[in-house]
């Protein structure tokens, strides 16, 4: 994965893609802190969330623009999450992340909400690069409470 973002990146360079070389530089570098952080190489699912945390900063950021009706930074915030995407696998439905919940239910069988720290770490080793982790934390919680 890391070696695609690179040759991509060199790619950009040759075709003179100037705002695609600074999203993928942007990228480089967050995964390189990443590196430098975990103290080791950075592993396909590593490199996944690095990409996700980036969409969702973005994301993030297009909400705050839309606040003060920023069109020209919107447009380039979701140009880069197009571009970011691509390095994406596809994410799982609501019914995927479902089954996964009740997968992980039944390993662990938790007994409160004491135990949300526990399943979302399972949850988040299991499917975290391919699921909206903020929906799955709204489902282990609202199943949680109805113990």
């Amino acid at each position: 994965m890391y070696e695609k973002i690179n040759a991509d990146l060199k790619e950009a360079m040759k075709s003179q893609d100037k705002f695609t070389l600074s999203v993928l530089r942007m990228l480089k570098s967050a995964l390189q802190l990443e590196g430098i952080s975990l103290k080791r190489d950075l592993t396909d699912q590593d490199v996944l969330m690095v990409i996700k945390k980036n969409v969702k900063q973005r994301k993030d950021s297009i909400s705050e623009f839309e606040k003060y009706h920023r069109q020209e930074e919107i447009e380039n915030l979701e140009k880069e999450i197009q571009i970011l995407q691509k390095y994406l696998p596809k994410e799982l439905t609501e019914e995927q992340i479902d089954q996964e919940i009740e997968s992980i239910f039944a390993l662990e069988n938790p007994s409160s909400m004491k135990d949300m720290g526990k399943i979302m770490k399972a949850l988040t080793e299991k499917i975290g690069a391919v699921a909206d982790m903020s929906l799955v934390s709204k489902k282990v919680k609202e199943k949680l409470m109805n113990i």
